[in-house]
């Protein structure tokens, strides 16, 4: 209630509280901010605040959080998008195929560790707040501040200090809202630094994801058909999710051509830490996907891992599973290339050794 404008942040979705004001979603949720001369009073200061709690049943598993009589993390319903890719005709791709390989993958949260936790300084000063902090969207920082502070954005100032990391973790809020508001209320300079244990338990994490894929090919090595239904854990706010689902159902594909697709992809929310921005952007969760069905692809065939993906890269001229046309260089042939006559020589070195 002592917050002067909107109680709710998010790049997409406007979702994530500042302060908890009826519900904790997560582990980590902000309930109370105290501001204090040192460390010592302000522990102090919160040992005196007492809040009175309700259990309520959390939803942990990912494909529970869909089922209709599942707890509900926000709303009504624990889907927060739905993003659908169709090429070509999928039946005739598989009637086409001489080997089909389906499996279904398993990828987990990945922390980014930066080495300094997240940080900011705030001052308010002749109607001008100022937030200096550890970021790495700093225009993103200034609307939100001057939302929940309910000021025009030209009385709000952002100053990127040196980041010692982000790699997508310092996209989302961190400090800036609560040195801002403290400084606000205090009249005075405030700086708010998360332990080692609170960056770990609050900041966005990679997300994880259950894939089911099922890839057709001839059995000359050239692909015909794949189909993928995936589901993606963005833990209690959507963050960047709608983003990243939309990457890994577009990159399901890897570099290669294959001319009929049909991928389904939920993104849906948990009481589960946050998921957000990483490095790839939901691309390296799609790649554990597709260069194991290539290598499946091949063992079964009796062709070698190397001449499969030769056969299938993308080259100019190719399309993409999202039908654009690939009209100027594509690099992956070339990289393949180079890559095998390295891995070669490497090859040879390790039999003259042994």
């Amino acid at each position: 209630k002592d917050i002067p404008g909107a109680n709710r942040v998010g790049i997409i979705l406007k979702d994530e509280p500042v302060l908890v004001d009826y519900k904790i979603a997560r582990i980590g949720d902000p309930i109370a901010l105290v501001a204090a001369e040192t460390k010592e009073a302000a522990e102090e200061a919160l040992k005196l605040i007492k809040v009175e709690t309700e259990l309520l049943p959390p939803v942990v598993d990912v494909q529970e959080a869909v089922k209709e009589d599942s707890p509900k993390v926000h709303g009504d319903t624990n889907l927060v998008a739905v993003k659908n890719l169709i090429k070509g005709d999928i039946e005739e791709g598989f009637r086409k195929s001489d080997i089909i390989v389906e499996n279904l993958y398993k990828t987990n949260y990945v922390s980014h560790m930066f080495i300094e936790p997240e940080c900011g300084m705030g001052s308010y000063e002749d109607g001008i707040i100022t937030v200096w902090c550890s970021s790495q969207n700093v225009h993103f920082d200034r609307a939100e501040v001057a939302r929940v502070l309910n000021m025009p954005r030209s009385k709000v100032r952002i100053i990127q200090a040196e980041t010692g990391g982000g790699f997508g973790g310092k996209l989302d809020i961190s400090t800036q809202c609560y040195a801002a508001l403290l400084a606000y209320y205090t009249k005075k300079p405030v700086k708010v630094t998360y332990t080692r244990v609170e960056s770990t338990t609050v900041s966005s994490k990679r997300h994880p994801s259950i894939i089911r894929c099922k890839t057709g090919a001839t059995k000359e090595g050239k692909l015909m058909a794949l189909e993928a239904d995936l589901i993606m854990d963005t833990g209690a706010y959507a963050s960047y999710g709608p983003g990243v689902i939309t990457r890994t159902v577009v990159h399901i594909t890897g570099p290669y051509d294959v001319p009929n697709v049909k991928v389904k992809g939920h993104l849906v929310y948990t009481n589960n830490p946050m998921a957000g921005a990483m490095r790839g952007f939901g691309v390296p969760q799609a790649a554990v996907v597709h260069e194991s069905q290539m290598d499946m692809l091949a063992e079964k065939l009796g062709i070698s891992p190397y001449e499969i993906r030769k056969i299938n890269v993308l080259k100019p001229g190719s399309y993409t599973a999202t039908k654009q046309l690939l009209a100027s260089s594509v690099g992956i042939e070339k990289t393949l290339d180079a890559a095998a006559v390295k891995a070669k020589e490497i090859l040879n070195g390790w039999e003259g050794v042994l």
